[in-house]
Protein backbone atom coordinates (compact mmCIF):
# COMPACT_ATOMS: atom_id res chain seq x y z
CA UNK A 1 0.00 0.00 0.00
CA UNK A 2 1.08 3.37 -0.76
CA UNK A 3 0.71 6.68 1.53
CA UNK A 4 -1.84 9.44 0.12
CA UNK A 5 -3.33 12.77 1.25
CA UNK A 6 -6.75 13.29 0.00
CA UNK A 7 -7.85 17.45 -0.03
CA UNK A 8 -11.08 18.00 -0.36
CA UNK A 9 -13.02 21.58 -0.74
CA UNK A 10 -16.41 21.76 0.36
CA UNK A 11 -19.56 24.01 -0.71
CA UNK A 12 -19.20 26.40 2.88
CA UNK A 13 -23.00 26.72 2.33
CA UNK A 14 -23.23 23.04 3.29
CA UNK A 15 -24.28 22.28 6.66
CA UNK A 16 -21.20 21.12 8.90
CA UNK A 17 -23.70 18.30 9.63
CA UNK A 18 -23.06 17.33 5.82
CA UNK A 19 -19.73 17.50 5.57
CA UNK A 20 -18.91 15.55 8.50
CA UNK A 21 -21.30 12.68 6.91
CA UNK A 22 -19.42 13.14 3.75
CA UNK A 23 -15.84 12.66 5.21
CA UNK A 24 -16.92 10.04 7.22
CA UNK A 25 -18.37 8.51 3.69
CA UNK A 26 -14.81 8.92 2.46
CA UNK A 27 -12.88 7.12 5.21
CA UNK A 28 -15.57 4.18 5.22
CA UNK A 29 -14.72 3.64 1.60
CA UNK A 30 -11.19 3.65 1.71
CA UNK A 31 -11.49 1.08 4.50
CA UNK A 32 -13.94 -1.06 3.39
CA UNK A 33 -12.17 -1.52 0.45
CA UNK A 34 -8.62 -2.53 2.25
CA UNK A 35 -6.80 0.74 2.57
CA UNK A 36 -6.45 2.35 6.28
CA UNK A 37 -6.97 6.18 7.12
CA UNK A 38 -5.04 8.52 9.63
CA UNK A 39 -5.79 11.71 10.62
CA UNK A 40 -8.62 13.56 9.30
CA UNK A 41 -7.43 17.52 9.73
CA UNK A 42 -10.38 19.66 8.92
CA UNK A 43 -9.37 23.30 8.64
CA UNK A 44 -12.50 24.95 8.44
CA UNK A 45 -13.80 27.80 6.38
CA UNK A 46 -11.54 29.27 4.38
CA UNK A 47 -11.52 32.18 1.80
CA UNK A 48 -10.74 31.79 -1.99
CA UNK A 49 -8.13 33.58 -3.77
CA UNK A 50 -10.32 33.85 -6.31
CA UNK A 51 -13.90 32.40 -7.15
CA UNK A 52 -14.03 29.15 -7.59
CA UNK A 53 -17.67 27.57 -9.69
CA UNK A 54 -18.88 30.71 -8.47
CA UNK A 55 -18.18 30.38 -4.86
CA UNK A 56 -15.83 33.06 -2.37
CA UNK A 57 -15.46 29.92 0.54
CA UNK A 58 -15.30 26.80 0.87
CA UNK A 59 -14.61 24.43 3.63
CA UNK A 60 -10.99 22.15 3.47
CA UNK A 61 -10.25 18.71 4.88
CA UNK A 62 -7.56 17.02 4.63
CA UNK A 63 -7.60 12.50 4.82
CA UNK A 64 -4.12 10.67 5.54
CA UNK A 65 -4.62 7.28 3.75
CA UNK A 66 -2.84 4.53 2.68
CA UNK A 67 -4.47 2.14 -0.35
CA UNK A 68 -3.44 0.39 -3.75
CA UNK A 69 -3.84 2.89 -6.98
CA UNK A 70 -6.73 1.24 -8.10
CA UNK A 71 -8.56 2.10 -4.75
CA UNK A 72 -7.16 5.85 -5.15
CA UNK A 73 -8.67 6.01 -8.91
CA UNK A 74 -12.18 4.75 -7.53
CA UNK A 75 -11.58 7.31 -4.65
CA UNK A 76 -10.94 9.82 -7.27
CA UNK A 77 -14.14 9.15 -9.16
CA UNK A 78 -16.73 9.25 -6.35
CA UNK A 79 -15.31 12.54 -4.90
CA UNK A 80 -15.71 13.85 -8.66
CA UNK A 81 -19.41 12.66 -9.18
CA UNK A 82 -20.11 14.43 -5.39
CA UNK A 83 -21.94 17.49 -5.62
CA UNK A 84 -20.88 18.39 -2.18
CA UNK A 85 -17.41 18.72 -3.38
CA UNK A 86 -15.94 22.01 -5.68
CA UNK A 87 -12.66 20.45 -6.10
CA UNK A 88 -10.24 18.25 -4.58
CA UNK A 89 -6.66 16.59 -4.99
CA UNK A 90 -5.56 13.28 -4.04
CA UNK A 91 -1.48 13.28 -3.68
CA UNK A 92 0.66 10.63 -3.34
CA UNK A 93 2.89 11.16 0.00
CA UNK A 94 6.86 10.09 -0.02
CA UNK A 95 7.16 6.78 1.45
CA UNK A 96 8.40 6.74 5.33
CA UNK A 97 12.11 6.38 5.61
CA UNK A 98 13.04 3.68 7.85
CA UNK A 99 14.25 4.92 11.52
CA UNK A 100 17.31 3.66 13.10
CA UNK A 101 17.06 1.25 15.71
CA UNK A 102 19.39 1.79 18.76
CA UNK A 103 22.52 0.44 18.57
CA UNK A 104 22.93 1.28 14.96
CA UNK A 105 25.77 3.86 15.05
CA UNK A 106 25.17 7.18 14.23
CA UNK A 107 24.66 8.47 10.89
CA UNK A 108 27.46 9.30 8.80
CA UNK A 109 28.59 13.19 9.52
CA UNK A 110 28.36 15.70 6.96
CA UNK A 111 30.84 17.97 5.95
CA UNK A 112 30.00 21.78 5.81
CA UNK A 113 31.98 24.26 4.05
CA UNK A 114 33.53 27.06 5.47
CA UNK A 115 32.48 30.16 4.69
CA UNK A 116 33.78 32.46 2.37
CA UNK A 117 36.23 35.10 3.56
CA UNK A 118 34.29 38.82 3.54
CA UNK A 119 34.68 40.17 -0.10
CA UNK A 120 37.79 43.21 0.26
CA UNK A 121 37.67 45.75 -2.52
CA UNK A 122 38.97 44.50 -5.85
CA UNK A 123 42.12 45.22 -7.11
CA UNK A 124 40.82 46.38 -10.63
CA UNK A 125 38.41 48.62 -8.59
CA UNK A 126 41.33 50.46 -7.09
CA UNK A 127 43.59 50.42 -10.26
CA UNK A 128 40.49 51.89 -12.56
CA UNK A 129 39.98 54.36 -9.82
CA UNK A 130 43.89 55.29 -10.01
CA UNK A 131 43.75 55.92 -13.60
CA UNK A 132 40.56 58.45 -13.42
CA UNK A 133 42.57 60.23 -11.03
CA UNK A 134 45.78 60.09 -12.67
CA UNK A 135 44.51 60.03 -16.25
CA UNK A 136 47.27 57.49 -17.10
CA UNK A 137 46.22 55.32 -20.54
CA UNK A 138 46.20 52.24 -19.15
CA UNK A 139 45.20 50.72 -15.88
CA UNK A 140 47.94 50.19 -12.80
CA UNK A 141 48.22 47.09 -10.83
CA UNK A 142 48.48 47.89 -7.49
CA UNK A 143 51.83 46.84 -7.12
CA UNK A 144 53.17 49.52 -9.85
CA UNK A 145 52.26 52.65 -9.60
CA UNK A 146 50.73 54.42 -12.17
CA UNK A 147 52.44 55.53 -15.29
CA UNK A 148 52.10 59.00 -17.46
CA UNK A 149 52.00 58.78 -21.52
CA UNK A 150 52.53 62.21 -23.21
CA UNK A 151 50.13 62.39 -26.06
CA UNK A 152 51.75 62.25 -29.31
CA UNK A 153 51.18 64.77 -32.03
CA UNK A 154 48.26 63.65 -34.65
CA UNK A 155 49.71 65.45 -37.80
CA UNK A 156 53.05 65.96 -38.82
CA UNK A 157 52.66 69.52 -39.48
CA UNK A 158 51.80 70.17 -35.55
CA UNK A 159 55.18 67.93 -34.40
CA UNK A 160 56.95 70.94 -35.99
Amino acid sequence: MRPYEAAVIFDASLEDTIIRETTDQVVEFVRSRGGTTGRVDRWGRRTFAYPLKHRNEGYYVFIELSAEPPLVKELDRMLTLSDDVLRHRVIRQPDVAPTRRPGQGAPPERSVPAPAPAPEEPAMAAATREVADTGAAEPATPEEPATEIAAEPESADEAE
